[in-house]
């Protein structure tokens, strides 16, 4: 495996956790302090992990790919995002939500090419 897809792999992966880490604080935030505090620490926990692993290798993609590159490149957690908030916490999908991601998506691979 050649280093410049290792890295857009960590890139990948960088992605998810950050949106699961958004996802996971959702959940802690749906949650009931008084009557459910273990799993509101669970997902805080679960949250916070997601959101340092995706730092963790943001870090380490920095050092070998350009910040131009890699910053941008970090918008395709909305993409993740939006997946996951309508299969997971059923919000509709809208044509403007569409649209927003087509344009994501046209952006990155600009990007990437």
């Amino acid at each position: 495996m050649s280093i410049n897809l290792l890295l857009m792999l960590m890139l990948l992966v960088m992605t998810w956790c950050g949106a699961f880490g958004g996802y996971f604080l959702k959940l802690a935030s749906d949650t009931d302090l008084k009557q459910d505090f273990p799993a509101l620490v669970k997902w805080l926990i679960v949250g916070l992990l997601s959101y340092g692993s995706g730092a963790i290798l943001n870090i380490i993609v920095l050092r070998y790919l350009p910040y131009t590159v890699v910053f941008p490149l970090t918008s395709i957690t909305y993409i993740w995002t939006f997946a996951l908030s309508y299969f997971l916490l059923g919000e509709p999908i809208t044509k403007r939500k569409l649209l927003g991601i087509g344009l994501i998506i046209i952006g990155a691979v600009c990007l990437v090419i």
